[in-house]
């Protein structure tokens, strides 16, 4: 019965997949129901049963999704380019579909987000790619690996998790005013703290790019730091990194434990290697460290 579910799942999978890869085409029920293997007068009914949302609700909160990044955080795509890439065949169109979710024209979201209204409406889809797009880790997921050290150029976020979105907006800003484009410069996230067990104003979480150049004084709050070297245990995550919980609680509860390793004192990190929306989320690398000793 397990493995019958788990081909049944797997069969959506793919879906999901060829939904995050062809976001800004048409997609239509038969080519996704041929995908999947389902008959296209049951799929639409299968696809709402397994995932709690409708297909079409889905494809749109897809490319919602990307959108609102892309708006977010690539000042140089134009809304007009942004709507065409999200399936609307007006920007008045993408306005009045964007205002709806987010209660926010594309423009307004792009100067100012609001990332408590952005986080409410996707929890029905992270909810729903929860369902399928789980991954379960083993020890040979896990690698021990010598880390040089990096200097970096840090940007510290203090505060609400959920206002994060403002500080990376601020640190791309930043980085490329300075010319430390991702595709030159390393990204990787220091996390401080644990959101769940964090009171949120004590929250703490720097976003680093890595760089050999001294950090000049600065109005953005930018400082210059290091990520030591050393032996880590390195986890690759594959697919969202929104949510890093997981991976990071198998690395502390499960592969720690068994492997008679010791931490040592500084904090897991992450590198970002690939990045959504520049891939496809299901694409999306993110390479986990714990330093040991």
């Amino acid at each position: 019965m397990t493995t019958a579910t788990e081909r049944y799942h797997e069969r959506l999978r793919r879906v999901l997949e060829y939904i995050d890869q062809h976001a800004d085409q048409a997609l239509n029920l038969e080519t996704l129901s041929r995908i999947a293997a389902f008959s296209k007068f049951h799929f639409h009914r299968q696809f709402t049963a397994v995932m709690g949302l409708s297909l079409h609700r889905y494809i749109q909160l897809v490319r919602m999704k990307r959108a609102s990044w892309r708006l977010a955080f690539r000042e140089g795509q134009t809304v007009i380019d942004i709507a065409m890439g999200a399936g609307y065949e007006t920007p008045d169109a993408f306005t009045r579909a964007f205002r709806q979710q987010f209660g926010q024209t594309p423009t307004a979201f792009r100067k100012e987000p609001d990332w408590d209204s952005w986080l409410e409406a996707f929890t029905p889809y992270d909810h729903a790619r929860a369902q399928l797009m789980k991954t379960s880790y083993t020890a040979n997921d896990v690698t021990i690996v010598q880390v040089p050290t990096t200097p970096v150029a840090v940007m510290t976020h203090r505060g609400d998790p959920a206002r994060l979105g403002h500080t990376i907006q601020r640190f791309i800003a930043w980085r490329k005013s300075v010319g430390l484009h991702p595709r030159a410069s390393a990204t990787f996230n220091v996390f401080h703290s644990d959101p769940r067990s964090t009171p949120p104003d004590e929250f703490r979480m720097d976003l680093c790019a890595a760089t050999d150049q001294i950090v000049a004084p600065n109005d953005a709050g930018v400082e210059g730091g290091l990520i030591p070297g050393g032996r880590c245990a390195r986890l690759r995550v594959i697919g969202s990194s929104d949510d890093l919980e997981a991976p990071a609680l198998y690395l502390y509860r499960d592969w720690l434990p068994a492997s008679g390793e010791e931490t040592r004192d500084f904090p897991m990190y992450c590198e970002r290697v690939r990045f959504f929306p520049d891939v496809p989320e299901h694409e999306a690398i993110t390479d986990l460290f714990l330093p040991l000793r």
